[in-house]
């Protein structure tokens, strides 16, 4: 399977829990596309400019991770950068303050996608097996959601949509 179509299949394939990626119909890169929400999250989507596009982004994640002059350091710690029929990480999102939101993909696996997410500052990744759109929820909305929910910050709940055009 083409590493676009494996990724693209994300946003929309049934997880272990009966829904989608996104926990509804459609994927969370299909309902909401890329942008910020709250002036704070991003969440990278298709083909929406450098910025906000999902696979540019894992591409040069994917380059950077496979670059040997880098030795065997990962910037994923102590998991790799998927690439097509292996295991490692995805990013989907990630905040102002450098908190990392990422799918665990397994190529043995599939239709099985937790979110690992990894606080600034707080020492490494935390599982959560829920939907994308529960965790974002989450993030957005419940303020004992730490160490990443950013509700106790009073920000008001937006959506700004990538603009698509700063290729």
């Amino acid at each position: 399977m083409g590493a676009a179509r494996d990724l693209r299949r994300l946003g929309g394939d049934r997880g272990r829990t009966g829904g989608s990626a996104a926990g509804g119909r459609q994927g969370a890169l299909e309902v909401f596309g890329g942008g910020v929400f709250s002036d704070s999250v991003y969440f990278l989507g298709r083909d929406e400019g450098v910025s906000f596009d999902f696979l540019k982004q894992w591409r040069v994640s994917l380059t950077v991770d496979q670059d040997s002059k880098f030795g065997d350091v990962s910037a994923v710690d102590p998991y790799a950068v998927y690439a097509p029929g292996g295991k490692g990480l995805v990013e989907w999102g990630s905040t102002e303050w450098a908190d990392e939101y990422c799918w665990l993909i397994d190529a043995e696996r599939p239709g099985d996608y937790p979110v690992l997410a990894r606080a600034h500052d707080v020492g490494g990744w935390h599982r959560y097996d829920i939907s994308t759109s529960e965790f974002l929820y989450r993030v957005l909305a419940d303020a004992d959601f730490q160490p990443f929910g950013i509700a106790q910050y009073d920000l008001d709940t937006t959506f700004t949509p990538g603009s698509g055009d700063d290729e």
